[in-house]
């Protein structure tokens, strides 16, 4: 299980982390021009930077505070965090009625609950 835990977090960290580096250093005019961005063309600059920041501090907390041994109590809190965000996606995908992108957040949804699950109980770091 705790295998499957460490994969589950870095398969996310590795989404995250694309995501995050994409939505903070691509330009939002490109990336609304792109497959699955169509939303940042509604946002504010701002919050997609933000958001984009926020993708890349998930991945080092699903990761690296393990890792490291720096507070692993944040792999399982960044994965509710992450269970959020991606509720937050699904809904604004759906609204815009790309249902391909909404199984895809709930894939990722069902991982963070996965790794939530596991390091909240029986693996967790803290046992």
């Amino acid at each position: 299980m705790n295998l499957a835990l460490w994969i589950a977090a870095g398969l996310l960290a590795a989404v995250a982390l694309t995501g995050g580096v994409t939505k903070t250093f691509v330009p939002r005019e490109k990336l609304a021009a792109a497959h699955g961005g169509g939303w940042t063309g509604d946002a504010s600059t701002a919050f997609v930077k933000i958001l984009g920041v926020l993708e890349i501090l998930a991945a080092a907390g699903l990761v690296l505070t393990a890792a490291l041994g720096i507070a692993p109590v944040l792999v399982p809190v960044t994965a509710v965090c992450w269970i959020l965000l991606m509720v937050g996606a699904m809904i604004t995908h759906g609204r815009r009625g790309e249902s391909a992108l909404v199984a895809v957040n709930l894939v990722y949804l069902a991982l963070a609950v996965f790794i939530a699950g596991g390091r909240f109980g029986p693996e967790s770091f803290t046992g």
